[in-house]
């Protein structure tokens, strides 16, 4: 469907047919100035906020050998033709990403250059979920001189129900740090590895904990045990047997992730457990020495695997958690997943940078409270919310 959207750059002559046989018309054949396919196809994933989210990546390559500038770009229902989301210049200058290198945005590629485009887009409840998207790009090509529109990247959105986890930790207050859908440390964390493109981290969760008076650390910010998450148990999320792990390496002085760190200590001292159709949970920072599992052991729901640290790429105390498709917790792709109860007690209404400075000084979150606390089932608790777990 998308090809015949195209608009041609360059036409090419009509091919005939090569064999007698062949009595359909000859397909006229165009070169585009831009290519488009989508990394892994959308999974949507139901949200504190009463909304269904996909989150996924739309890779870009301009084919034309000078500069060209992305305008808009409507995310399409391809069985009704319209669009579920719109982004502007302002929206894609901040999602365009060439190189795929975060924090070098900008919607102009050079010649030949490749991008890519993270994409989010929230579907109300109560409207039906597209079975397939397009992608409609208005771009200005220097090459050719004008403004042209294209349908590109044509995918499937995954119909399958996200799994459902329990509590990873115990007890109340727990932040969702950098979680879905708009916060871009997890959500644009691809990386190019075996010659292919993963983003294991695409719903992932840095979970830290508040005290009584909303802050995440009390004291000397360079002692992990300062923050009032290190040294928590960390809980098996389902039944599954864990097929890998690590329990060696140092905790990281807080205040700056490490540098030249081998990316086999990124996730730092760690469990993947294959809770099974699949999927896989990984666990990521523990504490050195705290893991009471080994590869090949099976675990039950609720049972402790070891202790929140700072080990690996980490620059305070937290848990790292994500589900994705396949037992390496960096070559795979994340999917989306839900908690089957727990409570929202405030929100930190104030963003990223409130829960950044909150982390490195110490200063006490600024939180919206919920009164009494909103409860929850079979949803994914959305980015700065502040969890209970049931008792």
């Amino acid at each position: 469907m998308a090809l015949r959207f195209l608009i041609a750059w360059v036409a090419l002559a009509a091919v005939a047919p090569i064999s007698a046989a062949a009595e359909a018309p000859a397909r006229e054949l165009q070169l585009t100035p831009l290519v488009a396919e989508v990394v892994a196809p959308p999974r949507a994933v139901p949200g504190s906020d009463g909304q269904r989210h996909l989150v996924y990546e739309l890779a870009v390559t301009n084919m034309t050998g000078g500069a060209m500038r992305i305008d808009s770009l409507d995310v399409v229902d391809a069985a009704s033709g319209k669009p579920v989301a719109t982004l502007g210049p302002d929206a894609l200058e901040g999602r365009v990403t060439p190189g795929a290198r975060r924090g070098h945005e900008t919607a102009e590629l050079s010649a030949y250059q490749f991008a890519v485009i993270f994409l989010h887009v929230a579907i109300p409840d109560g409207d039906a979920l597209p079975a397939r998207l397009l992608h409609e790009i208005s771009a200005n090509f220097e090459l050719i001189g004008k403004d042209m529109r294209m349908l590109v990247g044509e995918t499937e959105v995954i119909a399958t129900p996200p799994v459902v986890l329990g509590p990873p930790l115990r007890g109340k207050g727990y932040v969702v740090g950098d979680g879905c859908c708009v916060s871009i440390r997890h959500v644009r964390a691809l990386l190019a590895l075996g010659g292919q493109l993963f983003l294991a981290q695409r719903f992932a969760i840095d979970w830290e904990k508040i005290d009584a008076d909303a802050t995440l650390v009390a004291g000397d910010t360079k002692d992990v045990a300062n923050y009032h998450i290190y040294g928590e148990q960390v809980l098996a999320v389902a039944d599954g047997e864990i097929v890998a792990m690590r329990n060696d390496l140092p905790d990281q002085v807080p205040g700056a992730l490490p540098a030249g760190l081998p990316i086999d200590e990124a996730d730092g001292n760690f469990v993947v457990l294959d809770i099974g159709a699949g999927a896989y949970a990984a666990y990521a920072h523990m504490r050195p020495g705290s893991l009471r599992v080994k590869s090949g052991d099976g675990v039950r729901r609720g049972d402790v695997l070891g202790e929140v640290g700072n080990s690996g790429n980490s620059q305070a105390p937290h848990l790292h958690l994500h589900v994705m498709d396949g037992d390496s917790a960096l070559a795979s792709n994340g999917v989306p997943y839900v908690f089957d109860a727990f409570a929202i007690a405030a929100v930190d209404e104030a963003g990223t940078e409130d829960f950044d400075k909150a982390e490195a000084t110490g200063s006490p979150l600024t939180l919206a409270p919920r009164s009494p606390p909103s409860q929850f089932t079979n949803v994914l608790p959305l980015d700065l919310s502040v969890v209970d777990w049931p008792d």
